[in-house]
Formats: structure tokens, C-alpha cells, sequence
């Protein structure tokens, strides 16, 4: 599977896309119109192997919803990234077994080097 769950509207993931220079083959799916279902999230889970991993403690509701203060479990996290798409950490990108996630400058580089070789 070759995949990039991104949010069209950041320009951080756009400036990741353009870098990238994706082949054909990988397919985009904008979180924001097209909702991460339970079996993507199960998926990425899988090979990221927690969910705390896939978890965005940037996203503006972290914040406002003090989530900081509580003490969250691997379920907690599941249940946020399936309620509102700002809590999965963006861009994820998949390229078979692999799993590449945020837009850390080491991360952008290991998926540029798997995708092109």
C-alpha cells in the first residue's frame, strides 16, 4: 500500500507533498474531507505499533481541551484520532510496510529515501 493521509489546507504537508514528488502509484487522502476510518487507523496502528505515536499534542483541541493535565491511555488516543482528524500527527505517509509520521526534518528525509530509493 502506498498512501498519504494529509490535510489539504496545511502548508507544512503541502511543502512536504511538493518535496516528496510522489510517484503515481501513491494515493492522497485529505483527513479533512475524507474521514481516517477505524480499519486506516487499525492499519497505521499496526505499523506504527501505539497509538500515542500517531498522536498530534499540537492539534489546537489539545490545548483547549487540557488534555495535557490527564493521563491518557492507548484507547484515549484511538477514540481522539476517530473524533476529529487534528489529532492524527500529519503527515502520515505509508509505503508498504513502512510508516513515516509528522514532518519532523529526519522523518521527511526517511520517507524521501524510501519512496525514491
Amino acid at each position: 500500500m502506498k498512501k498519504v493521509y494529509h490535510l489539504s489546507t496545511c502548508d507544512t504537508c503541502k511543502r512536504i507533498l511538493k518535496e516528496l514528488d510522489l510517484p503515481d502509484d501513491f494515493e492522497l487522502q485529505d483527513i479533512k474531507t475524507e474521514a481516517i476510518s477505524k480499519e486506516q487507523l487499525e492499519q497505521m496502528h499496526k505499523l506504527a505499533g501505539s497509538y500515542e505515536s500517531l498522536f498530534s499534542k499540537r492539534a489546537r483541541l489539545y490545548k483547549e481541551r487540557d488534555l495535557k493535565n490527564k493521563s491518557l491511555e492507548e484507547t484515549d488516543y484511538k477514540e481522539l484520532i476517530l473524533e476529529h482528524y487534528t489529532f492524527l500527527k500529519r503527515p502520515v505517509i505509508i509505503n508498504g510496510d513502512e510508516i513515516f509520521i509528522g514532518n519532523s526534518k529526519k522523518t521527511v528525509e526517511a520517507a524521501k529515501s524510501s519512496v525514491h530509493g
